[in-house]
């Protein structure tokens, strides 16, 4: 197996299968907006390498795959243009792993929370250890909000219904519960994880590369997501308001915000 090193994600190919790890254990692989710059540029090249056939994802330890953004990268959000800039990264570094056209597998070592939780569902397939838990509990932490294409591939995977319930509760599903709603597709003990995932993964490289990508595509045209613009008036309401400065402020304090829906 080799291994390539930068940063906090560490890309390793073994054979035709790449993987990557998110490699901020520390901080439960939390997201810099560096690390979402080079995951697209990663992603840009896997996609143009013949050599490779599937591409897993991992987070480090067995805390978190991805606990979302860096929420100190938020101190600074200000004016309409921070909260639309920040949203557009996103959704163009989940539209780069969600258009790979090789399949990508999410190997859920710990919690997907937040931005985690999508990049989940941005890959094909999920497979979770036991005490691995979803969610983007949002209203109940930072007074954000969910991006179109962010809430479309969630709904997309476990319906619109179950979708509203996740977000509205705030809560983190389990493993169990999560495999019962179709979020995830496969749950093991955790040490039993990394083989099920090698297995799985060498199984995709021995199938057709072009009947897999033609499925990708059928999938991503019946799940196209509504556009950013269409719902500016929604991120704006959440990111430009005193409740999301609140959030933030509390969160990295470790207190509880004191909402005012202002």
């Amino acid at each position: 197996m080799s291994a390539a090193a930068s940063g906090h994600l560490v890309l390793e190919r073994d054979g035709r299968v790449a993987l990557l790890t998110f490699n901020r254990p520390e901080a439960r692989n939390a997201m810099t907006f560096e690390m979402y710059e080079e995951l697209h540029e990663i992603c840009e090249r896997l996609d143009k390498d013949p050599a490779v056939r599937v591409l897993v994802l991992r987070g480090a330890g067995d805390k978190a795959f991805v606990s979302g953004t860096d929420i100190r990268q938020f101190l600074t959000f200000k004016t309409r243009e921070d909260a639309l800039e920040y949203e557009r990264r996103i959704t163009r570094v989940l539209g780069r792993l969600h258009g790979m056209t090789k399949p990508t597998i999410a190997m859920v070592q710990g919690d997907a929370v937040g931005g985690g939780l999508f990049m989940s569902l941005a890959c094909d397939l999920r497979l979770a250890a036991e005490h691995a838990r979803f969610g983007a509990p949002v209203a109940r932490t930072l007074g954000n909000c969910t991006a179109p294409l962010a809430f479309s591939l969630l709904a997309a995977t476990i319906g619109p219904v179950r979708a509203r319930n996740l977000l509205l509760t705030a809560r983190l599903a389990d493993a169990a519960e999560a495999k019962a709603i179709g979020l995830i597709d496969e749950v093991h003990p955790a040490a039993a994880l990394p083989a099920r995932v090698r297995e799985l993964a060498a199984h995709l490289t021995e199938l057709a590369p072009l009947t897999l990508a033609a499925v990708k595509e059928a999938t991503r045209r019946v799940t196209a997501p509504a556009s950013l613009r269409d719902a500016e008036d929604i991120i704006l309401s959440c990111y430009l308001s005193q409740d999301f400065q609140e959030g933030v402020r509390a969160f990295l304090a470790k207190r509880k915000p004191d909402w005012q829906g202002r």
